[in-house]
């Protein structure tokens, strides 16, 4: 499973936002692949923050 994919589905199962810290330990991918991951989701618009640095699938 590509990156992307994971930290949507991680955001998808949460019950509340996540920071990429977070993302990244429970993914076991590095941050970088996670701030890629995120900044690509934002894009397509299929997540939203909250708040600054915390991230929740739609």
């Amino acid at each position: 499973m590509d990156p992307k994919e994971l930290v949507l589905n991680i955001l998808k199962e949460s019950s509340e936002p996540l920071k990429k810290g977070e993302i990244a330990e429970k993914a076991n991918i590095d941050k970088k692949e996670v701030d890629k991951a995120l900044t690509a989701l934002k894009k397509e618009d299929l997540i939203v923050s909250p708040k600054r640095c915390y991230y929740t699938a739609k």
